[in-house]
């Protein structure tokens, strides 16, 4: 039996689902294909405007009831949610790989994320804690308070087509918010099984329709979702380009954005590094899921008392790496998502050579079914324009420094600042790396890589990649509204600032 199978998965699905399960569409129908090898894996029928109208209303009434309940109730339910993730990890495990051809291990490991970020929120539903501010007016009492905020849009792009979400979703769901969700429609398949799952949960509570989905086209849902005054919050994941768009409509109606977008994340590897440390982290960082994540390490500078073995030992482990089917025990480096993506990868090391860089591993596409790639190191200075752009592959250019500042000043030059790592032993560097002089990026990790953060920090960065802040810490405040309150329980009214206004 297929994973499709297992997951009941193998007749086709609409795009939309709301209160009462999936509604019938008229839509166009996608055709959903592995990275694999090419091969039709599903098809789903596309949802329209007048569905996203159903799983609006339907979430809208939802939240009405939702919104009231208490949150570590609400709490339960998501701790339900995990169990049911939990129970289904090897499955929907397998689905991700199918579907966007990360390795097995990376596959299990996304849905772990999603049953981590459960976990992580069962306790955070009894820690949604305000303030107490003492009052300058005596017999008043201070402090404020969280409500739920409404309906929150989560889009999500391909390359994390279930942990992303949980980051937001499940943190709504404690929060007491109702969620609709719009993933990449190159990985719908997850998204539906994801759905699916959470739906049994929220439909044994009388919750249906508090968690929608709507998988369609960016021209008719994505722009209504984004455009609608029923939504006072839009999560979105994606480039730049797409985080540019959202951040302009949503802030256009006054409604509040959470981009987490792309990132063009360094590792400085110092002088006094240890170098089988950094070796690893980097080939992790630059090749894991294909260099499709935006954590991926895209660049590398390595001080030049070790650069030469450093850079020898980089390209002997990239030639040596193993590409091919995710599914199969060992490999290492699975497809890219699609032909397109394999098309930005072979024009982006044809413009870093013509910029004068020097191709030392991979930098060709394989000739095999599905959509593979050589994972690719090139030399080339740090301020070659090709650097600058993020290129969803695994390609990793370097340079070699020769001072610490010249170094950070180069990991900051770039329009993203999501991630950054030092591979360093010495205490001033490290600190020199996390001062306010040091990486401007949201996350700085040392002797550790750029991919693979944990949820219990909040995920986010700076500059073009969106500000936003996801998953753990108090990113929960994005999701709800605050409420200064002041109580007076005197038979006086004295006014803030010594202002007086006596009447009668």
């Amino acid at each position: 039996m297929s994973v499709l199978e297992r997951l009941d998965l193998v007749r086709e699905r609409s795009g939309a689902a709301g209160k009462g399960g999936a509604f019938a569409t008229t839509g166009r129908v996608l055709t959903v294909v592995s990275p694999i090898d090419g091969s039709t894996i599903g098809r789903v029928r596309l949802a329209e405007a007048a569905d996203l109208e159903r799983v609006v209303r339907d979430a809208a009434a939802a939240f009405e009831t939702f919104r009231t309940m208490p949150a570590p109730r609400r709490g339960e339910i998501v701790r339900q949610i995990g169990e049911v993730l939990r129970a289904h990890k090897d499955d929907l495990g397998e689905l991700v790989s199918l579907e966007v051809g990360k390795i097995r291990s990376e596959g299990l490991g996304e849905v772990q994320e999603a049953i981590d970020m459960a976990d992580l929120c069962v306790g955070m539903s009894r820690q949604l804690c305000g303030l107490s501010m003492h009052s300058e007016r005596p017999g008043h009492r201070m402090t404020e308070q969280w409500h739920p905020l409404g309906i929150v849009a989560v889009i999500t792009a391909f390359n994390f087509p279930c942990a992303v979400w949980a980051w937001n979703a499940l943190v709504a769901l404690i929060a007491g918010d109702a969620v609709i969700w719009k993933p990449s429609l190159k990985a719908p398949l997850t998204a539906i099984a994801t759905h699916e799952l959470c739906e049994r949960v929220l439909a044994a509570h009388g919750l249906s329709g508090l968690l929608g989905l709507v998988i369609g086209d960016d021209a008719v849902v994505g722009e209504a979702l984004i455009r609608d005054e029923r939504v006072p919050l839009v999560s979105a994941t994606g480039s730049c380009r797409m985080g540019r768009h959202v951040n302009a409509v949503v802030g256009g109606r006054l409604a509040r954005t959470l981009l987490e977008l792309g990132g063009n994340n360094a590792i400085l590897v110092h002088r006094d590094a240890d170098l089988d440390l950094a070796l690893r982290a980097v080939c992790f960082g630059a090749v894991g899921t294909a260099g499709q994540r935006c954590t991926t390490t895209r660049r590398l500078f390595v001080h030049r008392d070790v650069a030469g073995p450093f850079i020898d030992r980089l390209v002997g482990a990239y030639r040596t790496l193993p590409i091919g089917d995710p599914l199969q025990e060992g490999t290492l480096v699975g497809p890219l998502i699609d032909a397109g993506a394999v098309a930005q990868f072979e024009a982006a090391v044809a413009k870093a050579v013509a910029q004068g860089g020097a191709v030392l591993a991979g930098g060709k596409r394989l000739d095999r079914p599905g959509f593979y790639v050589a994972p690719t190191l090139i030399r080339l200075r740090h301020d070659a324009p090709i650097v600058a752009d993020e290129t969803f592959a695994p390609i990793l250019y370097v340079d070699v420094y020769d001072d610490l500042d010249s170094a950070i000043a180069w990991q900051n030059e770039v329009r993203q600042g999501l991630s950054s790592a030092i591979f360093t032993d010495s205490v001033r560097a490290a600190e020199a790396f996390l001062s306010v002089r040091g990486s401007d990026c949201g996350i700085a990790n040392v002797n550790i890589g750029t991919s693979g953060a944990e949820i219990g920090g909040a995920i986010g960065g700076e500059k073009e990649t969106g500000g936003g802040r996801e998953a753990g810490s108090d990113s929960w405040k994005a999701y709800m509204r605050r409420q200064t309150v002041t109580v007076n329980y005197t038979s006086s009214l004295p006014l803030a600032q010594g202002v007086r206004f006596d009447v009668g």
